[in-house]
Parts: structure tokens; C-alpha cells; sequence
């Protein structure tokens, strides 16, 4: 967004939990930054990608900012980038873990990795406090203080092993790239995860109230259709097509079906394109460059998943992606309409992803083999897919039985 700054402005920014930029319409490339946390920072971008934090709302002024940006962006347009980066560079030779995300492990990141944008992301909102400091000055203390924080605050420990999955590879790029002489972060161990913890998953009947919530909000926006139309005929306007006709009203309905019945996670089901579904063959393949695990799989389609898949195609051009967003692009969000299904289901506490572990769940209890299950989840080992032994039909029962 872009506004002009000012104090009154700059006071009433809200934390909305997720990072956003208002851009100063008095000075160009100067922007605050304001984070899911709360932090808010002036920043001067002078170059695409090339950008840097000027200082903490509340502490650098705004008419300090604004000459400091107006510097910076000057300097860069004469010798290519600011002085006081060119100096950093040169006298101190220790990059930022900004300076460092930003001119270094982002570049890499974008070539290297399939998720490299929310990577990114993540590893500025998470280690937000540390932006600012020297890569050298990035040790186990500080980061032990920053993970008991984020522990106290409610994040779960495999959340926090998370962040320190990313930092600890950023910092072993930048030694690798000869910017540390040795990793900070060795000594630092994982925290213990109940990798077998409760699996949320939809009971018989949830399953059943969430269908009918579906063929509900199916048969409203129908009738949402209906009432427009009634409205153009009596305006002599043109009609628009009858979704009474159709399989689906939108693409929700036939989304949440083939998640239920494949146990795709919500990225490969948005990555689907048509030449990955073989009705024939009643196979849907899960490309490598698209999963999380990086390997290609083959999930077959049972009657439903099948059926709705036809079904879906037909009513479309059958060409691009399975599920494409408005602009035909890949769909990237069914947040709205997914927490309206479940207000509409009366169903608490149910992500999107848990309707891949009501796939795995009911595998396991109708007796499939934990093997077979992983693979069609595509783990890439055992250890993931035992999280849902404790389902299997009197496995452990019989076998106490054997004594």
C-alpha cells in the first residue's frame, strides 16, 4: 500500500499477523515495514532486490529516515549502492543476516529451492530481532533466549525445530561461502517432538456433516445465481450460465472430495494441471517438482475420486490447472471458503491439512499396510506414517495375544 508517512499514520499501524509495507509517497523507496509481530522498521529499497533497514519506528525519527533513504537512494544511483553498504562490505567484511538473506541466500534460495519466497519469509519473521546483527554475532545464547520466547508465546516445539532447520542452513551457506570460518549452530539440538502425537481427523460423523455442508453451500450459490438472473431477465439484460446444470457450483466442493479421497497435501492439489490426471488409468501423478518430498508418485483413484474428477472436467476446458485460480493461474488460497464450510459443518479445529490425515486414518483402519500408506502419502520414510499405527484393527491386541 502506499500513503504518505506521518506520525499519526505510522501510530495507528495494526499488527494484522502477517508482514505488510506502506510505501512513502513523499520519498520514493522509502517504505515501513511491519511485521506479523508487530516490529515496524523503515527500509529503502533503491534496486530491485537491494534494500536495507534504516532503523526502528519510535527510535529513528521520520524526518531522519526520510534523509537517510534520500542519501542512500542518491549514492546508489552514482556508485551502484549506498556508501554505507559499500563501507560495511569493505571495513568490516561481516554482512548483516539481513544484508547477507538479502544479497546472498535469497539469489541461491530462488535457484535452489522449490519454496524459496515463504522460506525467506519465514526466516525474517522469526529471527526479526536478530536482522540487524552481524552474522558472526549470531550465537547458541541468543538463539536458546530467542526459542525460548517463540516456546513461551505457544509455538510448538516441531515449529521451533522448524526455524532452526532454516537458519542453521542459511549459516551453513555462509560458511560454505567463506563468509564464517565455522557454523555457530552446531551444538544446538532439536527439541523433542511427539512424532506420534493425537492425528486430528474427521469422525464418521463430521465427515458426514461436512458433505452436507458442501451440497448446503453447493445449493446457495445456485440459488445466489438464480436470483441474479431473475434479476437481469427482468432488466432485458443477458443471462448468465445456469449452475443448476453443472456437476459443481465452484471449485471448493470437488477440491475438498479429491483431497479426501488421495491424501494430497493442499500444494499438490493446487499443482495438479490436467495432464497429470489419467482418467483411463484412473491415476493421478504427483510430480516430483511439485511434492514436498521431492519424488514423483502415482496415486490411484478410487469410484468417487474418479467420478469427480470427470465430472470436473467436463464442465471446464480440461486444460491447464486442475484447480485454476480466477486469472487461470494456480490457485493459491481457499481460506475463506474453507473456514466458511467448516462454520457451515459446525466442525472445530480442522485444518485443511487434517483431511490428509483422515485419508491416512481411514486407510489404517479398514487394515491397509502402514507401507502401502506411506507411499501413497509419499513419505519419504516409515517413521512419519507410524504416527497412525495405533489405528490399525487389533494389530497390537493379537499380538500380546502370542505370549
Amino acid at each position: 500500500m502506499k500513503a504518505k508517512l506521518t506520525l499519526s499514520l505510522l501510530n495507528g499501524l495494526t499488527t494484522t499477523g502477517v508482514t505488510y509495507e506502506v510505501h512513502d509517497t513523499t520519498v520514493s523507496g522509502l517504505f515501513v515495514r511491519v511485521t506479523a509481530t508487530g516490529h515496524k522498521a523503515y527500509v529503502v529499497r533503491w534496486a530491485r532486490g537491494k534494500k536495507k533497514t534504516l532503523g526502528r519506528v519510535g527510535i529513528l525519527t521520520l524526518e531522519k529516515a526520510r534523509k537517510d533513504a534520500i542519501r542512500y537512494i542518491a549514492e546508489a544511483n552514482e556508485h551502484g549502492e549506498p556508501l554505507d553498504v559499500s563501507r560495511e562490505r569493505q571495513v568490516d567484511g561481516m554482512p548483516t543476516l539481513d544484508t547477507f538473506l538479502t544479497d546472498h541466500f535469497q539469489p541461491w534460495a530462488n535457484s535452489h529451492h522449490r519454496d524459496s519466497v515463504n522460506s525467506v519469509r519465514a526466516i525474517r519473521r522469526s529471527f526479526e530481532s536478530l536482522l540487524e546483527l552481524p552474522l558472526d554475532q549470531i550465537d547458541p545464547k541468543r538463539i536458546e533466549q530467542l526459542r525460548t520466547t517463540w516456546l513461551a508465546g505457544g509455538s510448538a516445539p516441531a515449529t521451533a525445530n522448524r526455524n532452526m532447520t532454516r537458519i542453521k542452513g542459511l549459516l551453513s551457506r555462509a560458511v560454505e561461502w567463506g563468509v564464517l570460518e565455522s557454523h555457530p549452530l552446531t551444538k544446538v539440538r532439536r527439541l523433542k517432538v511427539d512424532r506420534r502425537g493425537r492425528v486430528r481427523y474427521l469422525t464418521t460423523d463430521e465427515e458426514k456433516s461436512l458433505r452436507t455442508a458442501l451440497d448446503t453451500r453447493n445449493a446457495a450459490i445456485c440459488a445466489e445465481r438464480d436470483s441474479a438472473n431473475k434479476w437481469r431477465a427482468e432488466r432485458n439484460k443477458v443471462l448468465f450460465s445456469d449452475l443448476k446444470l453443472l456437476a459443481f457450483a465452484d471449485h471448493l466442493k470437488p477440491l475438498v472430495i479429491v483431497s479426501i479421497n488421495t491424501g494430497m497435501r493442499r500444494g499438490e492439489v493446487f499443482n495438479l494441471t490436467w495432464p497429470d490426471i489419467d482418467l483411463k488409468n484412473k491415476v493421478i501423478t504427483v510430480e516430483g517438482d511439485t511434492s514436498k518430498s521431492g519424488q514423483t508418485r502415482h496415486i490411484p483413484m478410487n469410484k468417487e475420486a474418479l467420478d469427480t474428477l470427470t465430472k470436473w472436467k467436463e464442465q471446464g476446458d480440461g486444460k491447464g490447472f486442475v484447480f485454476p485460480g480466477r486469472d487461470g493461474n494456480r490457485l493459491d488460497n481457499v481460506k475463506k471458503s474453507w473456514d466458511g464450510l467448516l462454520k457451515l459443518a459446525k466442525i472445530d479445529s480442522f485444518r485443511w491439512h487434517d483431511l490428509r490425515h483422515t485419508f491416512a486414518s481411514k486407510l489404517v483402519m479398514a487394515g491397509a499396510p502402514l507401507n502401502t500408506v506411506r507411499e501413497l502419502l509419499g513419505h519419504s520414510d516409515l517413521a512419519m506414517t507410524l504416527r497412525y499405527a495405533h489405528l490399525a484393527p487389533d494389530v497390537k491386541a493379537a499380538a500380546v495375544e502370542l505370549i
